[in-house]
């Protein structure tokens, strides 16, 4: 099953006898309250217009426990999330279909927790809402229950030990911006750099300038070059597990299968015992 979806099969999809469900993320990583200005507001971009039938879902309160020592978006408490996906109308015979307002780091998050916790069938929408072409609704529906129970997966789950781990026996990427890699800026947590060992994979190269993933060949040759292949095991981090999620989801594109370190670093650099690198070498 391919993990993303392209605007006119998902409108397809929708006119059939067994549409999916619409999971609308939309979520922005923002650094204005910083700078005293309100965040991004998905909700209000939601009621201002959505794909018909797409339930809103928020990631920081249901895709995401509060921040803390797990980082700034930890796992959340997988029974709220099973209630929440299940108040979404999800079910697990049910196909699901994730969009976000373009970037697709959100969408891919609820990928992964759907995918993690057990749902066979769920897809993002290559390119997110601007990649969509019918109608859009500004009604909220209110779905018929849904039935899934989280069931998680312990193989695709890093914690900050095992990510450690993986950056010397095989291979961790880093989902970041190169210069937040480096080290040379960081605008969110207290310290710049990477895990050692760690190698640069910046997010933005799996996309082309309209946000649709490159083609699955040419995601292989990417993750190939960075060291991806045959029987190595691969993980991916970002700053909060947000945009390493779509790394992963890139990565599945690809055809390579990938754990993900959730705390990613606003957990590892929190904790002044984990060591640091900094400059374009992994150690």
């Amino acid at each position: 099953m391919n993990a993303i979806i392209s605007a006119p099969d998902l409108a397809s999809a929708l006119a059939g006898d067994h549409p999916p469900v619409l999971l609308d993320i939309r979520w922005q990583l923002s650094t204005a309250k910083a700078a005293g200005a309100p965040p991004f507001d998905g909700r209000a971009a939601y009621a201002a217009g959505h794909l018909p039938g797409a339930v809103y879902v928020d990631l920081d309160r249901e895709l995401a426990a509060p921040p803390g020592a797990g980082g700034r978006h930890p796992l959340p408490d997988l029974g709220e999330f099973g209630a929440a996906m299940r108040r979404a109308g999800v079910s697990a015979g049910r196909p699901v279909v994730v969009y976000d307002g373009g970037q697709g780091w959100a969408a891919a998050r609820a990928w992964w927790l759907l995918r993690w916790t057990g749902h066979p069938d769920v897809r993002v929408l290559d390119g997110g809402l601007p990649a969509w072409q019918g109608p859009l609704s500004t009604g909220e529906p209110r779905p018929a229950p849904g039935d899934f129970a989280p069931a998680p997966d312990a193989d695709g789950l890093l914690d900050a030990d095992g990510a450690a781990a993986l950056a010397r026996s095989g291979l961790l990427l880093d989902a970041r911006a190169g210069e937040r890699y480096r080290g040379e800026v960081e605008p969110i947590d207290p310290v710049g750099g990477h895990i050692p060992g760690a190698v640069s994979a910046p997010t933005s190269e799996n996309v082309t300038a309209d946000g649709r993933f490159r083609p699955a060949a040419e995601l292989r040759a990417r993750f190939a070059g960075l060291g991806a292949g045959g029987d190595t095991e691969v993980g991916v981090y970002c700053g909060s597990g947000v945009s390493a999620a779509h790394e992963v989801l890139a990565l599945a594109v690809a055809g390579i299968p990938a754990a993900l370190y959730v705390g990613s670093w606003s957990q590892w650099s929190s904790d002044p015992e984990r060591p640091v690198a900094v400059g374009p070498d992994p150690h």
